[in-house]
């Protein structure tokens, strides 16, 4: 028995039709590669009649992005729209072969299902389902080198109120211009700051020697007076990632400050060290290359958060990385270190500093390929004067005062010069 709803696409989760339509798909490859050689050529017009076939697909991504790949034989015109209940983008093509296997779009992540066939004749969709609401933010057509063209889909989470608008307008503009954000205010000169604390819910981070704190209630402690301190300053909209004790995964942590169009991202951290005579605050930037053994160990630790939930950060094929590595990151990366030199040098005779403050590790909340980035460790919860002063509401001010500070110094060239 088959199942059909809004999309028009026959449900083809079943095993051995999937199975045939792959073999199906195989079949007319290799027979549209015999038909393109000079001995059966046919008329143009035939050839454009010819259904495109699909021959390869690829689904990657995690609880906040999605990116699907699928080749073809020749490039393909397609469009898109929305539905809910639940939240689906349906891609729609002219009539299409799959004959790429079955799991090669097997769900994942944000993607809680995927189905595609013919919906009519000259007419052949693609439809992904997704576990919240979601927008497309790249949609586009390569030409391949060799032969064929790729289809390339970038999805992402969104508020219901931004789905509820794609649904009402049904035309999106693909979100893909990185660079244009690039460390600029916004056209009404607001400077958005994303205010990220750490760790959250079943993710309790660190815990306090002395008094057993949770590494997460320093987190939103500090975020939150920073935030606040941070909104009084003109020109400043800071915007907290999580503003109760909430688990988020690394990703939508990233996504949400991408999604609020953050010019800078700061996430606050206390972790604990094995030795406890460590003390005083650290800053952080992204490199693929840890600065020392104890930024590599943080950096580990860190990225563990998503294990929590079970969710598993796949080393994705080159093809897919520019989703978090695009061109871009080199020329993020150098506004980060900026902020963070700009940070250490607010601190420096006012807050405690760890020798070599300015650090780097592959910290994967920190990998925003277009929003300089910095992971501040407020202190350490092995050390028992550190822990002392994360609990003393005049200590956070004074070091909220000075982050404030930093913020304001590093943006000040930026609006000046014109960016």
């Amino acid at each position: 028995m088959t199942e059909r709803d809004g999309t028009g696409i026959v449900n083809l989760r079943d095993h051995a039709y999937a199975v045939l339509v792959a073999a199906i798909g195989s079949f007319l490859f290799f027979a549209a590669l015999i038909a393109a050689s000079p001995a059966f050529a046919s008329a143009e017009d035939e050839d454009s009649a010819a259904p495109l076939i699909a021959y390869n697909a690829l689904l990657v991504g995690d609880d906040a992005r999605a990116r699907l790949i699928v080749d073809f034989d020749r490039e393909p015109e397609f469009s898109y729209h929305y539905l809910k209940d639940p939240a689906r983008l349906v891609i729609t093509l002219p009539s299409t072969a799959f004959g790429f296997s079955a799991d090669a779009l097997e769900p994942r992540g944000i993607v809680s299902n995927v189905r595609y066939g013919a919906t009519g004749p000259g007419q052949s969709r693609i439809v992904l389902s997704a576990r919240e609401p979601i927008q497309m933010t790249l949609g586009e057509v390569r030409q391949e080198e060799s032969s064929g063209a790729r289809l390339v889909i970038d999805l992402a989470i969104a508020d219901n109120d931004r789905f509820e608008a794609l649904l009402a307008s049904q035309a999106p503009e693909p979100d893909n211009s990185f660079t244009d954000r690039l460390s600029m205010p916004d056209s009404d000169g607001t400077y958005v700051v994303a205010v990220d604390a750490g760790h959250g819910g079943v993710d309790t981070g660190a815990i306090g020697e002395d008094t057993k704190t949770l590494e997460k209630t320093i987190t939103l402690d500090f975020a939150r007076a920073f935030a606040k301190r941070l909104a009084e300053e003109p020109g400043f909209e800071p915007f907290l990632t999580r503003d109760s004790d909430v688990y988020l995964s690394l990703s939508k942590r990233v996504e949400l400050a991408r999604q609020h169009g953050a010019d800078l991202f700061i996430s606050f951290h206390a972790d604990s060290l094995n030795q406890s005579n460590i003390s005083g605050a650290t800053v952080y930037t992204l490199s693929d290359r840890a600065s020392d053994r104890l930024a590599a160990a943080l950096a580990r630790r860190e990225n563990l958060s998503n294990e929590i939930m079970g969710i598993k950060a796949d080393d994705e094929p080159e093809e897919v990385t520019d989703i978090l590595l695009d061109l871009t990151r080199r020329e993020t990366q150098s506004f980060s270190i900026s902020l963070a030199d700009t940070v250490v040098s607010s601190f420096e005779g006012q807050i405690g500093l760890i020798n070599n403050p300015h650090r780097f590790a592959g910290f994967m909340v920190l990998r925003a390929p277009d929003i300089p980035s910095i992971l501040l460790e407020i202190g350490f919860l092995s050390n028992p004067e550190d822990e002392k002063r994360m609990l003393d509401p005049e200590w956070r001010d004074r070091l909220v005062d000075r982050l404030v500070e930093a913020v304001r110094r590093y943006r000040s060239p930026l609006v000046s010069g014109g960016k």
